[in-house]
């Protein structure tokens, strides 16, 4: 049986089709481009790295030919690790995390104030008049005794306050004598004893 087509079937475009190849052959090789960098990339990448790398490495790790030593900026860790809690402006956050401006454990005594980022605190914490009940993290393992001391420099530095700086060698003495310590600090209770 014969199928006639009516003059307006046969003045109708064919259906369009993506033919074989649907993609235009530049993004193709874009593609392909892209997938060879990745494994080479792969490839020649160092993979064996500890994950905590790059909260880790300090100014004298940098793998930089003739670069100096600079100071180790304190700034830079306070932005990396407390910030989230103390707020940039070292305000804390009032009832949660206890300030930094103002506070009497930062303007205190140096040696007494390497204690607590080296064993953290847990418990109530009187900080300018308020208590504050959390846990403040341990920084011992994570941080060496020269970012730790720019970093409590680098408080007792800011937000009004006016206190002399920590010296590495005064973290370096704290952690020295509290080798043994492994748990956070008890608050109020075991700090003011210190």
């Amino acid at each position: 049986m014969r199928h006639n087509k009516s003059d307006s079937q046969l003045r109708e475009l064919p259906d369009p089709d993506e033919s074989p190849n649907p993609l235009p052959w530049y993004i193709i090789m874009a593609m392909g481009a892209l997938f060879m960098w990745g494994l080479f990339y792969i490839s020649h990448a160092y993979m064996g790295a500890d994950s905590f790398e790059g909260d880790t490495r300090t100014v004298e790790m940098a793998p930089i030919a003739g670069a100096t030593v600079a100071a180790i900026d304190g700034g830079e860790i306070f932005q990396g690790k407390c910030v989230a809690c103390h707020q940039a402006n070292g305000a804390g956050l009032p009832g949660v995390f206890p300030p930094l401006a103002g506070s009497e454990w930062v303007l205190g005594d140096a040696e007494r104030l390497a204690h607590i980022p080296l064993h953290g605190i847990q418990g109530k914490l009187s900080v300018k008049g308020a208590t504050y009940n959390g846990m403040m993290p341990v920084f011992a393992d994570l941080l060496t005794d020269g970012e730790i001391a720019a970093v409590l420099t680098y408080v007792r530095s800011q937000w009004g306050n006016n206190a002399s700086a920590v010296t590495e060698e005064t973290v370096k003495k704290v952690r020295q004598a509290t080798k043994d310590k492994t748990t956070p600090y008890n608050g109020d209770e075991e700090l003011s004893k210190l």
